[in-house]
């Protein structure tokens, strides 16, 4: 029997909240997690990207929430990124559109005097990125003295990204008397380490075993020779606007993403965004707020957006190039398929990034279906970028034996042997003291009294 949540014993608020964010049933992960937090103890959830994981942790804690009059958040929400931030706040909002709770949502990348003020007017939950908390925590603008709920959402994107420092002074400076809520795609060592030094034996609840790929979205690679031909393929999948009709488009860096969009925007005008970390934030939210409200065919993007996001109703996830690292590729391609849809993910790889794509194979053990290059339909160019021709090594410089040099090198002259040393007085010391005739004068005038 699939369950409802009139299992949850949800308040009416809540109940209401969902309804209206037409949310009718809670998925494997919100099934699994619920009770367990409401426990009270520590939680480790392991679960893949667009589970629910968001409404997993959100429900259970807004069910608990006690409205105090104090202005110090009572709950912390962590997540490793802006946009989560902008994301799991709007989220907030509206399940908690009928309760008395004030939610502040804080970043980088934007005025912190702004922030600070909206943290004195009082906060309930709290919802930022671990170095602007950080900040303000500080500079004592914000106290964890009545914090008893922490969640850390992307626990392993965050130490990936390099936070463990930030994580760690957070964790010491929070009361012991907290419950903790954790959330990863993955179990790393680094994962692993920080669960023991810092959390008190924390339940894990495994929704599936990583790298496991969603079943309901297919996989296909294409071989393509080089950087041109790929931005020729590309050109004609998007041609195809009535399949592609809401992309995700992924580099491997910033430079690349912005050679893409270049590109795209020649021949589709207006229809696609790029977003990466050298863009502002203002320009982040609006290119992504445009994106899911349709009025962008589609996003060229870095591993920026590979992480939590949800973005609804993508059709296709286009990995222009191959991630290095294989669970990359898991994130990434979960963009689509979310919220019971089917979706599409096509990977372009060159012949050096096979043994990228066979990693990835190796580890959802599952081999991605292999495409051929549809050479009747697309120029293949052969013409290759500066960044993809080979390193020429250059040979190492043998050392050379400077022989000797003969009478061309000769001694000084005498008169060029000479050492300064200074001065008369230098060189003859004087016989006597100098006397300070102010003194003597002094002295005479005494005498002559």
């Amino acid at each position: 029997m699939k369950a409802t949540f009139a299992d949850f014993e949800l308040t009416k608020q809540l109940y209401s909240s969902l309804e209206k964010m037409n949310i009718t049933s809670p998925t494997p992960i919100q099934e699994k997690t619920f009770k367990p937090i409401l426990s009270g103890r520590d939680i480790m959830g392991i679960a893949q990207t667009g589970t629910g994981k968001t409404l997993a942790y959100l429900l259970p804690l807004l069910k608990t929430y006690q409205y105090s009059k104090t202005h110090q958040p009572k709950i912390v929400i962590l997540v490793p990124t802006r946009e989560l931030v902008v994301q799991v706040t709007d989220i907030l909002q509206n399940l908690a559109e009928f309760i008395n709770v004030r939610i502040l949502g804080i970043y980088g990348g934007v005025n912190i005097n702004t922030q600070k003020l909206a943290v004195y007017k009082g906060v309930d939950i709290l919802v930022g990125t671990p170095g602007r908390i950080l900040d303000l925590a500080i500079d004592n603008v914000l106290s964890f003295k009545e914090a008893k709920k922490l969640v850390v959402d992307e626990f392993d994107e965050m130490l990936s990204l390099g936070f463990k420092a930030q994580l760690s002074h957070l964790f010491t400076m929070m009361s012991d008397k907290r419950q903790n809520i954790l959330f990863s795609a993955t179990m790393t060592d680094q994962v692993d380490d920080m669960l023991h030094e810092y959390f008190k034996n924390p339940l894990e609840i495994s929704l599936a075993r990583s790298g496991t790929p969603l079943e309901k979205i297919k996989q296909i690679a294409i071989p393509v020779v080089n950087f041109n031909t790929k931005l020729n393929l590309l050109t004609h999948h998007l041609s195809d606007k009535a399949s592609f009709e809401k992309v995700l488009i992924f580099a491997n860096n910033k430079k690349h993403a912005d050679l893409i969009f270049d590109h795209i925007n020649e021949i589709y005008p207006d229809e696609f965004g790029v977003i990466h970390s050298n863009k502002s934030q203002n320009f982040r939210l609006r290119t992504m707020e445009s994106f899911s409200n349709d009025e962008l065919r589609g996003i060229i993007t870095t591993d920026i957006m590979a992480r939590g996001l949800d973005i609804p109703d993508v059709t296709h996830v286009i990995n222009f190039e191959i991630p290095e690292v294989p669970e990359q590729y898991i994130h990434r391609i979960g963009r689509t398929g979310r919220a019971d849809k089917t979706g599409d993910s096509i990977s372009y790889f060159s012949e050096k990034e096979t043994d990228s794509i066979e990693a990835i194979e190796a580890l959802m053990e599952k081999d991605i279906l292999q495409q051929a290059f549809p050479t009747d339909e697309v120029i293949i160019n052969p013409v290759e970028r500066e960044f993809e021709k080979d390193v020429v090594k250059m040979k190492m410089l043998t050392t050379v034996k400077v022989e000797e040099r003969g009478a061309s090198f000769h001694e000084k002259k005498d008169k060029n042997k000479k050492v300064n040393l200074g001065g008369p007085t230098k060189r003859k010391p004087p016989k006597s003291k100098p006397k300070n005739r102010g003194q003597q004068k002094q002295k005479a005038r005494k005498k002559g009294k």
